[in-house]
């Protein structure tokens, strides 16, 4: 059973070499030229000032990765925060958002001490797509003004809205910002022919700002839209919060949480799949959540696992946590020494930059796929998606989380039944023999047998099936062979019939509980006791002996 808290890097340090630290030195300083675009791409797309992208890189890549459950994950701001981060700060400010992150962090902390770190498994595929594929247009589309280089006031919050706008001031185009964003695309693309190990967003910031700078071109640069980027690291503040500010913020923030939760540990399942390792997801909790809470105290944005940097740092032969470390350290040393450099970046080069991550972010062949699907799926798919271009990221995996527990339950309830059985019983056996087993039923003997988890659907269906017995028998035996658990509506179901047996003088027996959680079930119950410890057994042969005893014994 994993530990609460134990991280990788206590592990690896045992038995670490010089050849890997020369190994994770390359690789952490790679990942650290990666990050640094994206991470004044994403802090600007976020509705903030650039160096937050990277204060958060700084600060919350080193914690996850010094503090983390995975060998190879690297953190920092990804795309999928962006626009519930562009959400907080249009409503709340960039103070609320200063919060917002603090009450994720230590909601993260609190999933990891409660073990929750198996939480991806409970998230639907089809919604983790939609809302993904839903915020790769978002960004797309937020980066449109930048892009095209429209000449245009405040872009609108509402897609529909936004997309208006555009249309609207499509006259003011700049094609210089065009020529500039399509240019970073091409070079990002076509460079890994040329080399893999310098990363080509690098290369595209290079070239595009090398040339707006020498021709003089008429475009946005990040200095003149932001003011020089601050090349210092802020003493961290603790933010002042409210019961009154908790309450206003608890909604964004557990949004925060559950997405940076669902993120990090996507991120390292990947990574284990790459690495053939295996990390300890509640230790990956309490780091993200520990991350974001120091984030927060230094201006940062929310943080999370990133899988495209993490699968650069394994591509480069990163294998401990020292490389996430050193790729912290790196952007820091960037920071200090030339982020006053930065702000001659062309806005349009990090449109350009962006539009490539909504494209990586939309998984449209999954997306496709899922269309052609089961109906449940596709449904979970399409509403959740919608949601969160249209509605809010919020709203939208609250209510994905929610359609998908009520299909998961209808389908559950569609595969469960109720078997009657009044005159003979055939069970196949598929072993090796392939041997019938063979019940007779006396006469005046009904065997009932239940299929599924007896949970409140279908505890339902199962009553409804005892109320169209045609001859009410004089010993009743319900078969439980098939029944992993039960809850309360279950045992309430068991507990009604139990009482309308009795009222019609009809014997009640179970036969074959087998499930152990299902049998504390019925004993916590007191179920077991009111029914009787002597009518209950663990095969049907004994539980029909019993029924022809319980025959002999009335006539």
């Amino acid at each position: 059973m994993e530990k609460y808290f134990r991280p990788k890097l206590v592990d690896t340090l045992k038995t670490y070499t010089k050849k890997q630290f020369t190994n994770d030195l390359f690789a952490g300083i790679i990942v650290g030229v990666v990050a640094l675009p994206l991470a004044i791409a994403f802090a600007i797309a976020s509705g903030v000032s650039p160096e937050k992208g990277l204060i958060t890189a700084v600060v919350a890549g080193f914690i996850i990765s010094a503090l983390g459950g995975s060998r190879v994950q690297i953190g920092g701001p990804t795309g999928a925060f962006i626009v519930i981060v562009y959400g907080i700060v249009q409503t709340y400010g960039v103070s609320g958002l200063i919060i917002a992150t603090f009450m994720a962090g230590i909601m993260l902390i609190i999933m990891g001490f409660a073990k929750l770190g198996t939480i991806i498994k409970f998230i639907p595929h089809p919604l983790i797509i939609g809302f993904t594929s839903g915020i790769a247009l978002i960004i797309f589309s937020s980066q449109v003004k930048d892009f095209l280089g429209l000449s245009m006031g405040e872009v609108p919050a509402n897609f529909i809205a936004k997309w208006k706008e555009f249309f609207r001031h499509i006259a003011t185009i700049n094609v210089y910002a065009v020529a500039i964003a399509v240019a970073t695309i091409l070079i990002i693309l076509l460079w890994p022919k040329i080399s893999k190990k310098i990363p080509g967003s690098l290369i595209a910031i290079l070239v595009t700002t090398a040339v707006v700078q020498f021709f003089h071109l008429p475009v946005e640069t990040i200095g003149s839209h932001f003011g020089v980027i601050s090349s210092s690291i802020r003493a961290p503040q603790f933010p002042k919060i409210d019961f009154a500010t908790i309450k206003q913020l608890i909604q964004p923030a557990f949004t925060i949480a559950m997405l940076g939760a669902i993120e990090s540990l996507l991120s390292a399942v990947v990574a284990d799949g790459m690495i053939s390792g295996n990390h300890r997801s509640n230790t990956e909790l309490i780091a993200q959540g520990t991350a974001n809470i120091f984030s927060s105290l230094f201006g940062g944005i929310p943080a999370t696992g990133a899988i495209a940097r993490t699968a650069t740092n394994v591509k480069n032969g990163g294998r401990t946590p020292v490389a996430g470390i050193v790729h912290a350290i790196t952007l820091l040393i960037i920071l200090i020494v030339a982020g006053k450099w930065a702000s001659l970046i062309p806005i349009a080069n990090l449109a350009g930059i962006l539009v490539i991550v909504a494209y990586n972010m939309s998984e449209w062949k999954t997306f496709r796929s899922i269309l052609k699907g089961p109906k449940g799926d596709m449904l979970v798919l399409l509403i959740t998606f919608f949601l969160t271009v249209l509605i809010d990221l919020t709203v939208a995996i609250e209510v994905g989380i929610i359609l998908a527990a009520f299909l998961f339950m209808r389908n559950m309830i569609k595969f469960s039944g109720v078997s009657t059985y009044t005159e003979e019983i055939e069970d196949e056996d598929f072993g090796y023999d392939l041997v019938e087993d063979k019940y007779e039923v006396p006469k005046g003997v009904e065997v009932f047998e239940i299929t599924g988890p007896l949970f409140f659907g279908a505890a339902y269906k199962f009553k409804d099936a005892m109320k169209y017995i045609e001859q009410h028998p004089k010993v009743l035996i319900i078969r439980m062979r098939h029944v992993p658990l039960i809850d309360a509506t279950g045992i309430q179901a068991l507990k009604d019939v139990s009482k309308e047996l009795e009222k019609r003088h009809t014997k009640l027996i179970l036969s074959e509980v087998n499930s152990k959680q299902l049998l504390k079930e019925l004993k916590d119950s007191r179920l077991l006791f009111s029914i009787g410890k002597g009518n209950v057994f663990d095969t049907l042969q004994q539980a029909l002996e019993k029924a022809k005893r319980e025959m002999a014994a009335k006539t």
